[in-house]
């Protein structure tokens, strides 16, 4: 394995409250020091005018395989991953079958070790197929190496097993990552439910239907001692339910996505499915809600909940296409043009975000850059102006609703282990 040397980039690692110009040295597969100079024979990398980074984690994806290879594998989705600049990620369960039995787990496990790629963790089932009537076997599960557990795709609708998967994961202090959703609520909804729906003659999905589910998990997460981890929040009811729990001490924490503090709900005026998500698109006025709680520190984590779906399935009308979209390759652009051009976050508070506490959150040993740490770095240059096109895709789907956007911000090195996976 080649000796590196990261010259002359901006580094911030908020673990360290580290943010300043200077040099890092990579020897075997980890961070050998900063502050250092190079040594003979080291591969030198031009960071000059670049954020140095710990590599960023992605603690929502969706890689589909097994079951779905048609829209996804673990090969193309870690490829993406890297792109993107994502040195580790977490994939969802909700695969066919899905991961509730150690030999689903290795199974990824070794696809990902094939792919070669980044870092693959994995979150396993709360409930048994993902039906919501029988907890996994969650000790069994977490031994064989799953980081959390979520029946993501569905929210568990009943509070008893919810209540019971509280109590079992605390045992292993493992955190339950919930889709906030009342699914009585949002039956045949294609869209957010407000004024677009009503002139665009599309079934809504009301905002109350997550803020009554994050509402049932935080008391339930208080109830038990659990941790509660809610995903792609996108109404102001939900920032402002996970806000006062955390004021009340419940151990909660929340992430976003970047298409939720990017688009709206008028997006959809177009009918085209690469804006049909789940949680949908919201109006300006949840939109701004959630760029709030980033400010505040409300929402902890920006995660892509990446969702590949092959062309043929998002080309249906849009009543019928499936929800969500792609997101590893436009994380970075979106996060840096709306939030850190804004002022909304700093690149410290950025990179926490989208690194430090991804890994705090789930026990990972990874998201800083001390020194003998493991030598995953994302190299960020702020400024290039790209197009995002279908032949820049590594995904093999290409449902984005970015398509045809011109973008700045973008990874320019990403090294995962101390190998160099990708560059501009």
């Amino acid at each position: 394995m080649e000796n590196l040397f990261i010259k002359g980039g901006r580094v911030v690692d908020p673990r360290q409250g580290l943010d300043k110009i200077t040099n890092i040295r990579i020897s075997e597969g980890k961070i050998d020091g900063i502050d250092v100079l190079p040594q003979p024979g080291d591969r030198v990398l031009n960071a000059q005018g670049k954020i140095v980074a710990p590599g960023l984690i992605d603690m929502h994806v969706h890689l589909r395989e097994p079951g779905r290879e048609e829209d996804e594998t673990i090969e193309t989705g870690t490829r993406a991953a890297v792109k993107g600049g994502f040195t580790s990620i977490v994939c969802c369960p909700n695969t066919e079958p899905p991961l509730d039995t150690p030999g689903t787990l290795e199974l990824v496990r070794q696809l990902a070790k094939r792919a070669n790629q980044c870092n693959v963790y994995a979150m396993c089932c709360i409930s048994k197929n993902r039906e919501g009537k029988e907890l996994a076997e969650l000790g069994m599960l977490f031994e064989s190496g799953a980081v959390a557990c979520s029946d993501d795709g569905s929210p568990v609708s009943d509070p008893e097993l919810m209540r019971r998967a509280f109590e079992y994961c605390r045992m292993f202090d493992k955190p339950i990552l919930n889709h906030p959703e009342s699914l009585a609520l949002t039956k045949g909804g294609v869209m957010h439910e407000g004024k677009v729906s009503m002139m665009l003659g599309l079934r809504g999905m009301p905002a109350a239907a997550e803020d009554v589910m994050v509402a049932r998990d935080t008391t339930l997460a208080e109830l038990t001692g659990g941790r509660l981890h809610v995903m792609h929040v996108s109404t102001e009811g939900a920032v402002q339910g996970v806000k006062r729990a955390k004021e009340r001490g419940v151990k909660v924490t929340a992430e976003v996505t970047p298409h939720h503090i990017a688009l709206t709900d008028e997006a959809l005026q177009t009918f085209d499915s690469n804006f049909k998500m789940n949680p949908p698109l919201r109006s300006r006025q949840h939109l701004e809600a959630c760029l709030e709680g980033l400010r505040d520190g409300t929402i902890d984590v920006i995660a892509t909940d990446h969702a590949p779906h092959a062309v043929e399935k998002k080309m249906q009308a849009i009543d019928h296409a499936p929800f969500g979209i792609i997101g590893l390759e436009t994380a970075i652009p979106i996060v840096v043009t709306k939030l850190v051009k804004t002022g909304i976050l700093s690149w410290p508070q950025m990179i926490e975000k989208m690194s430090t506490n991804p890994a705090k959150i789930l026990g990972l040993p990874k998201g800083s850059l001390t020194v003998g740490s493991d030598a995953d770095v994302t190299v960020i240059d702020p400024e290039k102006t790209w197009v995002f096109s279908q032949e820049e895709i590594r995904s093999k789907s290409k449902n984005s609703p970015f398509l045809g956007m011109t973008l700045t911000g973008c990874a320019a090195i990403v090294i995962v282990g101390g190998e160099v996976k990708y560059t501009t």
